[in-house]
């Protein structure tokens, strides 16, 4: 067969079957990033049925999926509310990082991978997945819980973070001394600060100078824009991802709007394409003898979301039952572990097969989390309360007949949820 045939036929067949594992993954409930890893691991290198024509060319739709990924989440914050997140949620932000990252960091270390195997494994266990958490709180109702803004202050944290963090594992898989670590996060730093300065000071002018009525003109400026600037600070060892999500940032309002309509049937397109090239980079052979030690490591990080969660919104003065659910909300893994992971895999491939294991273990527990820990916690509290009491009223029994003051009752107080 003609490579372009060849190209054509595997290409249509790729996406024929991404939008029917997207169907049915909408039918039962389900995000559809595990099936979409699950099915570049049945098609990739060791599977059922090895791409060969289309390998080059989902390659660069990866790539192209992990910018759109990353311009979008900048596209839904704007300079202000990431400024007032860092005011208000850092206590909570280095907690979540403490707690989530440490974890994977041990795990890298014990595997042996070494510090730029620690370093990216901890990325990996860090992140929460604010694609599958958004979701999952649109479909159960939630936007509206006072919990909500505490989840979401807490994912913003991880997105900003994602700024410093992605040009220093970069710098390390480069094999950059610490000198030149420390230049590349400088560098990082410096244009974050640089990019928030200008998203503040001078926002309304980027936006009008990208501005355009025709739908048309403003996909291609901005996607043009973003590639430009990603392409640029890869160059720079800043990460592609960071330039697209400093694009997203730096724009606001109408401009904002219109562009994440446009791009995204295109980022939901790349970034599937993506998740797939992840799977068919991985050897299916390769994720049984991991799966122990991920089922572990997603075990310990379920927890350490939740006890993050609960911190966070205690904080905030929730009451216990939101605080539970916050916990529970953020636990999903997804698109950014990936992405972290995919970065690492070509300096240690065996980053990739624990990762993709730990992804499709969260990314399924995740949903059922946020829906079960409030009530199961709730009613452990009760049992446990009921425990405390049995005691006391068995006392009561052999003691004479309280007074009439002593059965007045306090009156309750009420903690908010």
């Amino acid at each position: 067969m003609h490579d372009t045939t060849a190209l054509l036929v595997e290409l249509g067949s790729v996406i024929l079957g991404l939008g029917i594992i997207g169907r049915f993954a909408g039918r039962i409930g389900l995000s559809p990033i595990p099936l979409y890893l699950l099915a570049g691991l049945a098609f990739g290198e060791g599977g059922l049925l090895p791409l060969g024509a289309s390998e080059e060319f989902t390659a660069i739709g990866a790539e192209i999926g992990v910018i759109l990924l990353l311009l979008l989440l900048g596209l839904e914050y704007s300079a202000s509310e990431l400024v007032t997140s860092l005011k208000t949620q850092y206590p909570s932000g280095a907690v979540d990082f403490v707690l989530n990252a440490t974890p994977g960091a041990i795990a890298g270390l014990m595997l042996g991978w070494g510090p730029v195997g620690a370093v990216a494994l901890a990325g990996v266990t860090w992140i929460s997945s604010s694609g599958v958490i958004a979701k999952v709180m649109t479909d159960m109702g939630r936007l509206g819980n006072r919990e909500t803004p505490v989840i979401l202050g807490v994912l913003v944290i991880e997105d900003l973070a994602m700024a410093v963090y992605l040009p220093l594992l970069t710098a390390m898989l480069a094999g950059v001394g610490l000198a030149g670590g420390s230049i590349a996060l400088l560098v990082a730093l410096g244009t974050v600060g640089f990019v928030l300065y200008l998203a503040l000071r001078h926002g309304r002018l980027i936006s009008r100078a990208v501005s355009s009525d025709n739908p048309e003109m403003l996909l291609l400026v901005v996607l043009g824009l973003t590639v430009l600037v990603a392409g640029v600070a890869q160059q720079l060892q800043v990460s592609a991802a960071v330039g697209a999500f400093l694009v997203g940032i730096a724009l606001s309002g109408e401009v904002a709007e219109g562009a994440r309509k446009l791009l995204t049937p295109l980022r939901d397109l790349f970034a599937a394409v993506f998740f797939v090239f992840f799977g068919l980079s991985t050897d299916p052979a390769e994720i049984p003898p991991v799966l122990l030690p991920a089922a572990l490591l997603a075990i310990v990080t379920v927890f350490t979301k939740i006890g993050t969660g609960w911190y966070a919104s205690r904080r905030a003065g929730i009451g216990p039952r939101g605080r539970w659910r916050a916990g529970g909300t953020l636990v999903a893994r997804g698109e950014f572990s990936i992405v972290i992971a995919g970065l690492a895999v070509a300096t240690e491939p065996r980053i990739g097969p624990i990762a993709t294991a730990y992804v499709l273990i969260l990314v399924i527990v995740g949903p059922l989390t946020a829906r079960w820990t409030e009530p199961i916690a709730s009613k452990l509290q009760g049992v446990l309360a009921g425990k405390r009491t049995k005691p006391a009223v068995a006392t009561a029994e052999a003691e004479p007949m309280p007074s009439h003051d002593d059965l007045t009752p306090e009156p309750a107080g009420r903690d908010s949820d």
